[in-house]
């Protein structure tokens, strides 16, 4: 069955305004699995004066009445998680695990932004001048543009739209092009039958092609104040770029390169676990999947030996099979391209210890590779697939400048069975996010979310979302009148 959907703009459904369409297709299949419009610039005017017009209501609701709202959007979403599971199905191919962590996840987001609408919004500062009271403010930007990817498309969907709503400001958004509906159009229809007012949330679908003049046209519009973008770093850059040009605030949520560090106190059965659940959950294609693995050296053999088992067995295939581990990847052209950073190291001198080979179709089987060179692409480069490497240390300061090595800063994860000497590590790795005894995938709403170096600047979750996305007044109250000089 192939579902048409239009733009959504000031609550309405409304088709693209040159009537084009685009197609989005199951990537292990390459059914057509919908149709959505395809915006021109204009579109993207009218979806930014539509949220200009209803930003001061939205903005002057009652903290509690916009609670209210996120609080029955979260249940609806949770209400509708078989709906959620086929749709991820249709334009990602996600297994129905990871669909339904998204929705999980997705819904504790809108809750904790509920939680965040009627926290404190600022401060009462200390004053020199007698008499005074000072009040550090936080209030609502306006209007913010937001990018959403195709990779976790609910959770990246709702944490595109949750805390800058949640801050007052309204909000267009423009959904991933390979995944329009779990990211955009079907979170919209969930936050409107909650009760979101008309115009507050607009959708905004393109055609691929049409990314660039679609995302400047909407980030130079005087009226939007504010840019909120998850993706790859290459992107992030213009996005950020753009955001400069025009002097607007930017959070940038980008690639990671991120590794596991596993101690030489490690219990190596739990490290092989946790690595092999972090390089292979959705067939690695998430901004914090395990790239590198450093072990130490006594340990190396053995654990080498164990991941490679494990990741040989890992079931694959169709991922509407239940028992299905690792899917596809989004499209033959991503599995070719993950394909090739192997073939590459290979070529290089590295050695191939699980995996690697061609694509069949999307599908890539779960790989590990030690002895990666320097030198190598795959070395530096995110590899967005069911990849890792080991690499191996025999000092602290040898793991920590390996991990360290890379552009990137998004997550790591130190496996140890001592906290103290967990800590002591943790405290040099140039992260974002860094987790003790686990690997490197974790997201809490309530957590600050982001990264250091090229993965970004800013961050998701709880007050710090709301920071992100407010600005901060000062605002003074004179309790009796001044005495001016003169």
């Amino acid at each position: 069955m192939t579902f048409a959907r239009d733009l959504i703009i000031g609550g309405a459904d409304l088709p693209a305004r040159g009537g084009r369409t685009i197609s989005v297709t199951t990537p292990h299949t390459g059914a057509v699995y919908a149709t959505v419009a395809a915006a021109d610039p204009a579109d993207v005017t009218a979806a930014i004066t539509a949220a200009d017009n209803a930003f001061p209501d939205w903005a002057a609701l009652s903290p509690f009445e916009r609670r209210a709202i996120f609080l029955r959007a979260a249940d609806l979403l949770e209400a509708r998680a078989e709906q959620a599971t086929r749709i991820m199905a249709g334009e990602v191919g996600a297994t129905a695990g990871w669909a339904g962590f998204n929705v999980w996840l997705g819904a504790n987001t809108l809750r904790e932004a509920a939680a965040a609408i009627t926290a404190p919004r600022g401060e009462v500062l200390t004053t020199q001048q007698p008499g005074l009271l000072g009040m550090a403010v936080r209030q609502p930007v306006g209007v913010v543009a937001a990018f959403a990817p195709w990779n976790a498309p609910i959770i990246l969907g709702v944490r595109a739209l949750a805390a800058p709503l949640a801050a007052g400001n309204t909000v267009v958004l423009k959904p991933s092009e390979a995944a329009p509906m779990s990211s955009g159009l079907f979170l919209a229809d969930i936050l409107r039958e909650a009760g979101l007012p008309d115009g507050v949330l607009a959708v905004i679908t393109n055609d691929p092609a049409d990314a660039p003049v679609i995302a400047e046209t909407l980030i130079a519009d005087d009226r939007v104040r504010a840019v909120n973008f998850t993706g790859s770093t290459a992107v992030g850059r213009i996005i950020g770029t753009l955001a400069a040009q025009h002097l607007k605030p930017a959070v940038l949520e980008l690639g990671g390169k991120n590794s596991v560090i596993v101690l030489a106190d490690a219990d190596v059965d739990y490290a092989v676990a946790a690595a092999a659940f972090s390089v292979c959950l959705n067939a690695g294609q998430i901004c914090m999947s395990a790239d590198r693995l450093l072990v130490h050296e006594s340990l190396a053999e053995e654990f080498g030996a164990k991941l490679a088992a494990a990741l040989t067995a890992l079931p694959a295939g169709d991922p509407a099979d239940p028992a299905v581990a690792l899917g596809p990847l989004m499209s033959a052209a991503a599995a070719s391209r993950v394909a090739g950073l192997v073939a590459d190291a290979v070529a290089d001198g590295a050695k191939l210890l699980a995996g690697g080979g061609d694509p069949t179709g999307a599908h890539y089987p779960a790989t590990l590779l030690s002895d990666v060179p320097a030198h190598a692409r795959l070395h530096y480069t995110e590899s967005f697939g069911p990849v890792c490497a080991i690499d191996t240390f025999t000092t602290d300061d040898e793991a920590v400048a390996k991990a360290n090595d890379t552009e990137n800063g998004l997550s790591a994860g130190v496996i140890t069975e001592n906290t103290t000497h967990g800590l002591r590590v943790a405290a040099r790795l140039q992260t974002g996010i860094v987790h003790i005894n686990d690997q490197t995938i974790m997201d809490e709403p309530q957590a600050p979310f982001g990264g250091f170096k090229a993965s970004g600047y800013g961050r998701f979750g709880g007050r710090w979302g709301i920071e992100a996305f407010s600005n901060t007044r000062w605002v003074t109250v004179a309790t009796e009148h001044a005495q001016f000089p003169g």
